[in-house]
């Protein structure tokens, strides 16, 4: 079976490679090409929360709906936050809820 594709930051890239999953760190303005080029060759695409907010919408819509490979937005070590994430982080730092 072929290892998951990470696609991110440098620090969060050295962490992935670690735990066995193959890394790629792209290019300002590539971000978009090197998401369709790892969903073309891995079962699972793990894509850190910053670079994910500089692909278009259109195109990570589509990836996240699409039924093959599995595509997941994760944190990464820049701070930036998984897009799910972030309602239940701004109320936090609201303090409307626990953290």
């Amino acid at each position: 079976m072929l290892a998951p594709i990470y696609l991110g930051d440098e620090a969060s890239a050295a962490g992935f490679r670690l735990a066995g999953a193959r890394v790629r760190v792209p290019a300002p303005g590539e971000e978009a090409a090197a998401l369709a080029q790892a969903r073309a060759e891995a079962p699972l695409v793990l894509l850190g929360a910053a670079l994910a907010a500089r692909i278009p919408d259109s195109a990570l819509r589509a990836a996240q709906a699409a039924t093959a490979p599995l595509l997941l937005v994760v944190d990464d070590a820049t701070g930036g936050a998984a897009a799910s994430d972030l309602p239940q982080r701004l109320r936090a730092q609201l303090g409307m809820e626990q953290a």
